[in-house]
Protein backbone atom coordinates (compact mmCIF):
# COMPACT_ATOMS: atom_id res chain seq x y z
CA UNK A 1 0.00 0.00 0.00
CA UNK A 2 1.03 3.83 -0.78
CA UNK A 3 0.85 5.59 2.36
CA UNK A 4 -1.12 9.05 1.83
CA UNK A 5 -2.01 9.50 5.98
CA UNK A 6 0.88 8.19 7.24
CA UNK A 7 4.42 8.00 7.05
CA UNK A 8 6.24 4.38 7.63
CA UNK A 9 10.29 3.62 8.33
CA UNK A 10 12.82 1.20 9.73
CA UNK A 11 15.52 1.89 10.92
CA UNK A 12 17.96 -0.62 13.16
CA UNK A 13 15.00 -2.79 13.93
CA UNK A 14 13.03 0.05 14.84
CA UNK A 15 10.05 0.95 12.80
CA UNK A 16 7.87 4.20 13.31
CA UNK A 17 5.02 4.89 12.34
CA UNK A 18 4.59 8.77 11.79
CA UNK A 19 0.67 10.35 11.60
CA UNK A 20 1.18 12.46 8.42
CA UNK A 21 -1.76 15.20 7.98
CA UNK A 22 -0.21 18.02 10.27
CA UNK A 23 -2.27 20.46 8.21
CA UNK A 24 -5.25 19.08 9.90
CA UNK A 25 -3.33 17.99 13.06
CA UNK A 26 -3.18 14.86 12.28
CA UNK A 27 -6.82 13.90 11.97
CA UNK A 28 -7.90 10.53 11.84
CA UNK A 29 -9.71 9.40 8.50
CA UNK A 30 -11.16 5.53 7.22
CA UNK A 31 -7.67 6.20 5.38
CA UNK A 32 -5.10 6.94 7.86
CA UNK A 33 -6.95 3.81 9.23
CA UNK A 34 -6.29 1.45 6.74
CA UNK A 35 -3.26 2.52 6.45
CA UNK A 36 -2.25 2.03 9.81
CA UNK A 37 -3.60 -1.02 10.05
CA UNK A 38 -1.51 -2.38 6.70
CA UNK A 39 1.66 -0.88 8.55
CA UNK A 40 1.00 -3.13 11.47
CA UNK A 41 0.52 -6.38 9.10
CA UNK A 42 3.91 -5.40 7.29
CA UNK A 43 5.49 -5.24 10.97
CA UNK A 44 4.27 -8.37 11.98
CA UNK A 45 5.36 -9.70 9.08
CA UNK A 46 9.14 -8.32 8.95
CA UNK A 47 11.55 -10.41 11.21
CA UNK A 48 13.50 -6.93 11.25
CA UNK A 49 10.90 -5.26 13.24
CA UNK A 50 11.73 -5.05 16.95
CA UNK A 51 9.73 -2.81 18.30
CA UNK A 52 7.38 0.10 17.00
CA UNK A 53 7.12 3.85 17.91
CA UNK A 54 4.37 5.47 16.97
CA UNK A 55 4.22 9.46 16.95
CA UNK A 56 2.95 12.73 15.24
CA UNK A 57 3.82 15.05 12.60
CA UNK A 58 3.94 18.50 13.69
CA UNK A 59 2.17 19.83 16.80
CA UNK A 60 -0.24 17.35 17.46
CA UNK A 61 -0.41 13.80 18.07
CA UNK A 62 -4.11 13.40 16.68
CA UNK A 63 -6.43 15.71 17.15
CA UNK A 64 -9.67 13.16 17.21
CA UNK A 65 -12.03 11.86 13.90
CA UNK A 66 -12.05 14.35 10.89
CA UNK A 67 -15.01 16.24 11.46
CA UNK A 68 -15.13 17.51 7.98
CA UNK A 69 -13.92 14.56 6.06
CA UNK A 70 -12.80 15.25 1.98
CA UNK A 71 -15.38 12.29 1.57
CA UNK A 72 -18.00 14.46 2.29
CA UNK A 73 -19.47 11.82 4.62
CA UNK A 74 -20.25 11.87 8.54
CA UNK A 75 -17.06 12.23 10.83
CA UNK A 76 -18.22 9.11 13.29
CA UNK A 77 -19.74 6.32 11.41
CA UNK A 78 -20.90 5.17 7.97
CA UNK A 79 -23.57 6.68 6.40
CA UNK A 80 -25.56 3.44 5.02
CA UNK A 81 -28.45 2.54 6.56
CA UNK A 82 -28.37 -1.09 7.80
CA UNK A 83 -31.16 -3.16 9.78
CA UNK A 84 -29.13 -5.51 11.32
CA UNK A 85 -26.51 -3.56 13.87
CA UNK A 86 -23.76 -6.94 13.07
CA UNK A 87 -23.87 -5.50 9.84
CA UNK A 88 -19.93 -5.41 9.24
CA UNK A 89 -20.55 -1.64 7.81
CA UNK A 90 -21.99 -0.82 11.01
CA UNK A 91 -18.05 -1.52 12.84
CA UNK A 92 -16.24 1.25 14.16
CA UNK A 93 -13.21 2.47 12.22
CA UNK A 94 -11.02 3.25 15.62
CA UNK A 95 -12.21 -0.52 16.87
CA UNK A 96 -10.35 -2.04 14.09
CA UNK A 97 -7.41 -0.40 14.48
CA UNK A 98 -6.81 -0.70 18.19
CA UNK A 99 -7.78 -4.13 17.62
CA UNK A 100 -4.97 -5.29 15.46
CA UNK A 101 -2.92 -3.31 17.36
CA UNK A 102 -4.05 -5.89 20.28
CA UNK A 103 -2.73 -8.46 17.98
CA UNK A 104 0.59 -7.13 16.70
CA UNK A 105 3.59 -9.42 17.97
CA UNK A 106 5.43 -6.69 18.18
CA UNK A 107 6.23 -4.24 21.41
CA UNK A 108 4.93 -0.73 20.08
CA UNK A 109 5.80 2.48 22.15
CA UNK A 110 3.54 6.18 21.70
CA UNK A 111 5.38 9.01 21.42
CA UNK A 112 2.86 11.42 22.32
CA UNK A 113 4.10 14.81 20.61
CA UNK A 114 0.99 17.03 21.06
CA UNK A 115 -2.91 17.27 21.08
CA UNK A 116 -4.20 13.48 21.42
CA UNK A 117 -8.06 13.85 21.67
CA UNK A 118 -10.93 11.86 21.02
CA UNK A 119 -9.49 8.38 18.71
CA UNK A 120 -6.04 10.15 19.41
CA UNK A 121 -6.48 9.57 22.71
CA UNK A 122 -8.12 6.02 22.39
CA UNK A 123 -5.72 4.51 19.85
CA UNK A 124 -2.57 4.70 22.48
CA UNK A 125 -4.29 2.20 24.46
CA UNK A 126 -3.47 -0.64 22.94
CA UNK A 127 -0.10 0.53 22.67
CA UNK A 128 2.20 -1.04 25.77
CA UNK A 129 3.93 2.35 26.46
CA UNK A 130 3.15 5.77 26.26
CA UNK A 131 5.80 8.61 26.66
CA UNK A 132 3.96 12.20 26.49
CA UNK A 133 5.94 15.56 25.54
CA UNK A 134 5.20 17.90 28.05
CA UNK A 135 2.65 19.86 24.97
CA UNK A 136 0.59 16.90 25.26
CA UNK A 137 -3.12 17.28 25.92
CA UNK A 138 -5.33 14.68 26.34
CA UNK A 139 -9.22 14.19 26.21
CA UNK A 140 -11.91 11.46 26.14
CA UNK A 141 -14.20 13.96 25.01
CA UNK A 142 -17.09 12.05 23.40
CA UNK A 143 -19.58 12.54 25.64
CA UNK A 144 -19.31 16.42 24.66
CA UNK A 145 -19.63 15.69 21.23
CA UNK A 146 -22.82 13.32 21.84
CA UNK A 147 -21.34 10.29 21.03
CA UNK A 148 -19.67 7.47 23.34
CA UNK A 149 -15.71 6.19 23.72
CA UNK A 150 -14.78 3.91 20.68
CA UNK A 151 -12.17 2.14 19.33
CA UNK A 152 -13.08 -0.12 22.24
CA UNK A 153 -11.77 1.82 25.06
CA UNK A 154 -13.76 0.81 27.42
CA UNK A 155 -11.83 -2.17 27.50
CA UNK A 156 -8.62 -0.81 27.15
CA UNK A 157 -8.91 2.35 29.82
CA UNK A 158 -10.20 0.86 32.80
CA UNK A 159 -7.47 -1.51 33.02
CA UNK A 160 -4.96 0.71 32.17
CA UNK A 161 -5.94 3.87 34.64
CA UNK A 162 -8.68 2.17 37.11
CA UNK A 163 -12.24 2.54 36.13
CA UNK A 164 -12.76 5.37 39.26
CA UNK A 165 -10.09 7.52 36.55
CA UNK A 166 -11.60 6.33 33.48
CA UNK A 167 -15.27 7.19 34.44
CA UNK A 168 -13.75 10.79 35.32
CA UNK A 169 -12.07 11.62 32.35
CA UNK A 170 -14.79 10.05 29.88
CA UNK A 171 -17.94 11.15 31.78
CA UNK A 172 -16.62 14.76 32.06
CA UNK A 173 -14.88 14.92 28.83
CA UNK A 174 -12.63 17.44 29.75
CA UNK A 175 -9.20 17.76 28.06
CA UNK A 176 -6.44 17.66 30.75
CA UNK A 177 -2.72 17.73 30.34
CA UNK A 178 0.62 15.62 30.83
CA UNK A 179 0.94 15.58 33.99
CA UNK A 180 -2.28 14.97 34.87
CA UNK A 181 -1.73 11.78 32.30
CA UNK A 182 1.19 10.67 34.24
CA UNK A 183 -0.37 10.89 37.94
CA UNK A 184 -3.53 9.05 36.02
CA UNK A 185 -1.35 6.04 34.73
CA UNK A 186 -1.91 7.03 31.07
CA UNK A 187 1.35 7.73 30.48
CA UNK A 188 4.32 6.73 31.40
CA UNK A 189 6.93 9.37 31.50
CA UNK A 190 6.43 13.32 30.46
CA UNK A 191 9.86 14.84 28.86
CA UNK A 192 10.81 18.04 26.67
CA UNK A 193 9.52 18.06 23.17
CA UNK A 194 12.90 17.85 22.03
CA UNK A 195 13.67 14.98 24.59
CA UNK A 196 10.29 12.69 23.42
CA UNK A 197 11.72 11.18 20.31
CA UNK A 198 15.16 10.18 21.94
CA UNK A 199 13.47 9.14 24.76
CA UNK A 200 11.12 6.78 22.86
CA UNK A 201 14.09 5.78 20.88
CA UNK A 202 15.96 4.70 23.92
CA UNK A 203 13.10 2.63 25.38
CA UNK A 204 12.79 0.58 21.93
CA UNK A 205 16.46 0.23 21.25
CA UNK A 206 16.74 -1.09 24.91
CA UNK A 207 14.00 -3.69 23.65
CA UNK A 208 15.64 -4.69 20.04
CA UNK A 209 19.07 -4.86 21.58
CA UNK A 210 18.39 -7.38 24.47
CA UNK A 211 15.58 -9.51 24.28
CA UNK A 212 14.34 -12.59 22.32
CA UNK A 213 11.64 -11.29 19.76
CA UNK A 214 9.29 -14.45 20.46
CA UNK A 215 10.01 -13.94 24.21
CA UNK A 216 8.69 -10.65 23.91
CA UNK A 217 6.08 -11.41 21.76
CA UNK A 218 4.31 -14.25 23.99
CA UNK A 219 4.52 -11.90 26.74
CA UNK A 220 2.68 -9.13 25.06
CA UNK A 221 0.20 -11.85 24.10
CA UNK A 222 0.42 -13.37 28.43
CA UNK A 223 -0.05 -9.99 29.95
CA UNK A 224 -2.82 -8.32 27.66
CA UNK A 225 -4.64 -11.68 27.56
CA UNK A 226 -4.34 -13.54 30.78
CA UNK A 227 -5.24 -10.65 33.58
CA UNK A 228 -8.70 -10.90 31.68
CA UNK A 229 -9.18 -14.81 32.25
CA UNK A 230 -11.63 -16.07 34.92
CA UNK A 231 -8.93 -18.02 37.31
CA UNK A 232 -5.26 -18.06 37.69
CA UNK A 233 -4.91 -21.55 35.97
CA UNK A 234 -5.62 -19.63 33.02
CA UNK A 235 -2.21 -18.33 33.18
CA UNK A 236 -0.55 -21.24 34.95
CA UNK A 237 -1.54 -23.28 32.04
CA UNK A 238 -0.26 -20.55 29.63
CA UNK A 239 2.62 -19.91 31.55
CA UNK A 240 3.48 -24.01 31.94
CA UNK A 241 3.51 -24.35 28.06
CA UNK A 242 5.48 -20.95 27.44
CA UNK A 243 8.03 -22.01 29.84
CA UNK A 244 8.42 -25.69 28.71
CA UNK A 245 8.65 -25.14 25.29
CA UNK A 246 10.85 -22.19 25.53
CA UNK A 247 13.77 -24.33 27.40
CA UNK A 248 13.98 -26.39 24.95
CA UNK A 249 14.54 -23.63 22.21
CA UNK A 250 17.17 -21.85 20.18
CA UNK A 251 17.21 -18.21 22.38
CA UNK A 252 17.00 -20.45 25.90
CA UNK A 253 20.54 -21.83 24.71
CA UNK A 254 21.71 -18.72 23.34
CA UNK A 255 20.36 -16.67 26.40
CA UNK A 256 22.25 -18.61 28.90
CA UNK A 257 25.37 -18.92 26.99
CA UNK A 258 25.69 -15.49 26.05
CA UNK A 259 25.08 -14.63 30.53
CA UNK A 260 28.27 -17.15 31.15
CA UNK A 261 30.27 -15.50 28.39
CA UNK A 262 29.51 -11.61 28.90
CA UNK A 263 28.40 -11.36 25.61
CA UNK A 264 25.83 -9.62 23.81
CA UNK A 265 22.98 -12.35 22.93
CA UNK A 266 22.45 -13.23 19.13
CA UNK A 267 18.75 -15.15 19.63
CA UNK A 268 18.30 -17.38 16.66
CA UNK A 269 14.20 -17.78 16.83
CA UNK A 270 11.74 -15.52 14.65
CA UNK A 271 8.52 -14.69 15.31
CA UNK A 272 7.34 -14.73 12.06
CA UNK A 273 7.80 -18.61 11.55
CA UNK A 274 8.95 -20.13 15.13
CA UNK A 275 6.21 -19.03 17.77
CA UNK A 276 5.44 -22.25 19.74
CA UNK A 277 2.65 -24.85 18.50
CA UNK A 278 0.51 -23.90 21.27
CA UNK A 279 0.24 -20.07 19.81
CA UNK A 280 -2.52 -18.80 19.57
CA UNK A 281 -4.05 -20.35 22.67
CA UNK A 282 -7.31 -18.78 22.09
CA UNK A 283 -10.09 -18.00 19.10
CA UNK A 284 -9.99 -14.93 17.65
CA UNK A 285 -13.78 -13.23 18.31
CA UNK A 286 -15.61 -12.27 14.98
CA UNK A 287 -17.85 -8.95 14.72
CA UNK A 288 -21.56 -9.82 15.25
Amino acid sequence: MEYTAIRYSLADGIATITLDRPEKMNAFTNTMMAEMIDAFDRIDADDDVRAVIVTGEGRAFCAGADLTPDSGGGPFSSDDPVSDLSDPRVRDGGGMLTLRMFRCTKPVIGAINGAAVGIGATMQLPMDMRLASSTARFGFVFARRGIVPEAASSWFLPKLVGHQQALEWCMTGRVFDAQEALAGGLVRSVHAPEDLIPAATALAREIADNTAPVSVALTRAMLWRLPSAPHPMDAHRIDSRAIYTRSRSGDAAEGISSFLQKRAANYPDRVASQMPGFYPWWDEPQYE
